[in-house]
């Protein structure tokens, strides 16, 4: 589970409803079905005009990639999984990996393995790897769309929805009761439009952007793991030139480490 999002939806919450006790406003306020209606149903709408069926379906499951910590291999466990399987390539042979590939759960991973295995080229498992690491970007890219369009919409609807409750309020300029409540009204719209927008479609678009840049650091670890085992590379070098990917600080840490593992 992821807890920073869980975290970040609460406390936007809390925020906004404290903030409206602390100014004054009653939180029975929130109880307008129109404004709701206006701002959810309005920008589900919106999407999907905007999206193909085919993207809008994938829409749970980028609830699930949000809020659901996904298990895999930490960048240093990646690295030296690869120098030990260097380690056993240049003793007994390419072949010789191949009954770790059982031991591999990653299908990028298994697959890039299978292919040095079975002998094909670096030019070719390059290729092969690359345009499935930019399949799953894309794919990434247009599920963040989703959640950026959706936070972008939301804040228009919100403005549509003061327009409409400020239409009521002029028809009632005699009833003082209507007035006020026709305005309040339209102001509720305005913020659940800028709070959903704000505070949660554009940071879940953000964070899936974030996420999918990580899945696509560890896949490029991974396809220069698996060149370099290929190329004959030493377990040391292949550590450093993995590393690159780890920052400066990890880095060094991770290198000094291995060094005193490896004397």
């Amino acid at each position: 589970m992821d807890k920073t999002s869980i975290f970040g939806v609460i406390l936007g919450i809390i925020a906004v409803g404290v903030g409206m006790v602390l100014k004054g406003v009653p939180i029975s306020a929130l109880a307008n079905p129109a404004a709701f209606l206006i701002i959810v149903v309005g920008t589900v709408a919106a999407v999907a005009i905007a999206f193909p069926t085919s993207e809008i379906k994938r829409v749970p499951k980028l609830f699930g990639v949000l809020f659901k910590e996904k298990k895999q291999i930490s960048e240093k466990e990646i690295i030296g999984l690869f120098s030990e399987w260097a380690q056993v390539a240049r003793k007994e042979g390419l072949l010789a990996l191949e009954a770790k590939l059982t031991e591999v759960d990653d299908p990028f991973l298994k697959n890039g393995l299978s292919l040095a295995v079975d002998g094909q080229s670096a030019d070719y498992i390059r290729d092969v790897l690359s345009e499935e690491i930019e399949a799953m970007e894309s794919r990434h890219q247009a599920g963040a769309a989703i959640f950026s369009q959706a936070g972008t919409y939301a804040p228009s609807l919100g403005v549509l929805g003061a327009v409409l409750g400020l239409i009521a309020a002029l028809g009632n300029m005699g009833d003082t009761e209507k007035l006020g409540h026709a305005i309040s009204a339209a102001f509720v719209a305005t913020m659940l439009g800028i709070f959903s927008g704000y505070v949660l479609w554009h940071p879940f678009a953000n964070k899936l952007k974030r996420k999918s840049k990580q899945e696509v650091k560890m896949k490029e670890i991974m396809l220069e793991g698996v060149l370099s085992i290929l190329a004959g590379e030493a377990p040391r070098v292949i550590e450093q030139k993995l590393a690159s990917y780890l920052p400066s600080g990890e880095r060094k840490k991770f290198l000094e480490e291995s060094s005193e593992t490896n004397e």
